[in-house]
């Protein structure tokens, strides 16, 4: 009898042990499948977020690279601007040579001095302008004008002190006129490439000024001259 009562306690233990395992994997099978089904949407969202913005960021810079563009459409080259462009690159046909004789016909340092600052300066010009004449489709002349040609030949015949008076005149000269033109043509000037060479322009000439006038040598009528050249009409 002890015997029964033992088997039918252990069979129902049995039967326990299995409701409880069948329990439990069921519980981790729905715990499976919640997990796959939010891990997939989760998944299927981020991909399709990303899709969104990816597409988005496309809209957003084809916008953008639309207006700019826009913006940086054809500029206009007025006759002004040419001009400029062609008075720059005749300034370098000849003063960049007036730069080297200074060096070998001066007798005074300061002359020479400011000589190695035309080249340097004019040297540099000389490069810009020939770029941004390319660019603007701007035709540029190889040789200076018949009278800078002049002043080359006048100075090529000078030595010493008198070619120290007649370079630092003829080039104080020169680059007044043209430190009024560069103003004029920053001023009015549509076009970004203009600008920039103005602004070059500007700082370059006024180095030459400045190391022109240190040598002393500038004649009172020399300025009269430049202000009689630039003085509004």
């Amino acid at each position: 009898m002890h015997s029964n009562r033992r088997a039918a306690r252990s069979g129902v233990s049995m039967r326990v042990v299995a409701v409880v395992t069948a329990a439990v994997a069921a519980i981790a099978l729905v715990v499976v499948l919640v997990q796959t089904g939010s891990g997939e949407a989760t998944a299927g969202t981020t991909a399709a977020g990303g899709s969104a913005q990816h597409g988005a960021g496309h809209a957003g810079a084809g916008f953008s690279g639309a207006t700019a563009a826009e913006a940086q459409g054809p500029q206009k080259v007025t006759d002004v601007d040419r001009t400029f462009l062609v008075k720059v690159r005749q300034a370098g046909l000849w003063e960049i040579p007036a730069g080297r004789l200074a060096q070998t016909h001066a007798s005074s340092e300061a002359v020479k001095r400011a000589g190695l600052h035309l080249i340097d300066g004019h040297s540099k010009l000389d490069q810009l302008v020939r770029e941004d004449a390319e660019i603007l489709g701007v035709e540029l002349p190889n040789e200076a004008t018949e009278e800078q040609q002049g002043f080359v030949r006048q100075m090529e015949n000078a030595r010493g002190e008198e070619f120290d008076r007649l370079f630092a005149n003829l080039l104080r000269s020169s680059h007044g006129k043209i430190f009024a033109t560069i103003g004029e043509v920053r001023a009015a000037t549509q076009n970004d490439l203009i600008r920039r060479h103005a602004r070059q322009a500007n700082q370059t000439v006024l180095d030459h000024l400045e190391v022109l006038e240190d040598t002393g040598l500038v004649d009172a009528a020399t300025f009269a001259e430049v202000e009689a050249a630039v003085e509004p009409k």
